[in-house]
């Protein structure tokens, strides 16, 4: 496997009358760090709406993961050009053997296809984005976030931690590795831990059983679930904030 990684905000409430159950994308197990910026922004309970728009534009003006999607097959390219222009960008590609003209080769694919990663602010990256020239294939990948009864959509944010363990799976090429798109999980989660020695050391996760072996599961809340190959026990221990330090 190759690793290759360098260093619309619409409103849309139901119909008038209607019952639109608040959604956040987000569920129970998931990471702390992924479900605190979400109660944050997005929870109308006991929080002013001064307050909440204030929240709102701090977390704009962060630099942050960016989910990225680009059709036609094109986020090699989108990668290649955003890494061109300064924009820090993660694109996990792996070597697969395809017939090409009647001949064995080893071509390049996407880990992930049509998904990118971006880290910039949202405002910079909308620049790219809304670039119809250059860009016409990229978009933002959204969420949707329920407030009250309406239902909004944002760009999909990837926390940090999340993102370090993704590159750390996918920069190991072991055909045992498993993804799981996000209508189709099938692991027995359990505790989050952090892997403390072996190839995926670092990684932090949920433990997970999948064909019978014990690993350790990063669930990207509305793109994914991405497991390790098989992890020895003695290898996980919980996971706590202090591990962040």
């Amino acid at each position: 496997m190759e690793l290759t990684g360098k260093t619309i905000d619409d409103a849309q409430c139901g119909p008038e009358g209607g019952s639109s159950p608040p959604r956040t994308g987000l569920i129970p197990d998931a990471l702390p760090e992924v479900q605190s910026p979400v109660q944050a922004a997005d929870s109308p309970a006991g929080v002013s709406t001064k307050c909440t728009l204030s929240a709102s534009a701090f977390s704009k003006a962060r630099p942050r993961w960016y989910v990225l999607r680009a059709t036609y097959g094109r986020a090699e390219q989108s990668f290649e050009y955003l890494s061109a222009h300064g924009i820090e960008a993660f694109h996990p590609t792996i070597r697969v053997v395809r017939m090409v003209n009647g001949k064995r080769r080893k071509v390049k694919e996407s880990r992930l296809p049509n998904i990118l990663f971006a880290r910039s602010t949202e405002q910079i990256l909308k620049t790219y984005v809304y670039d119809n020239v250059n860009l016409p294939h990229l978009r933002f990948y959204h969420r949707y976030v329920g407030l009250g009864q309406c239902v909004r959509r944002e760009p999909l944010i990837v926390p940090d931690l999340q993102m370090e363990s993704l590159k750390i799976i996918c920069s190991h090429k072991d055909a045992d590795n498993v993804y799981v798109p996000q209508d189709e999980r099938k692991f027995d989660s359990g505790e989050t831990v952090i892997i403390t020695d072996g190839d995926f050391k670092g990684v932090i996760g949920k433990v997970a059983r999948y064909c019978g072996q014990l690993r350790v599961a990063v669930i990207i809340e509305g793109l994914l679930t991405i497991a390790t190959a098989y992890v020895p026990r003695g290898y996980l221990r919980p996971y706590t904030q202090s591990d962040d330090s």
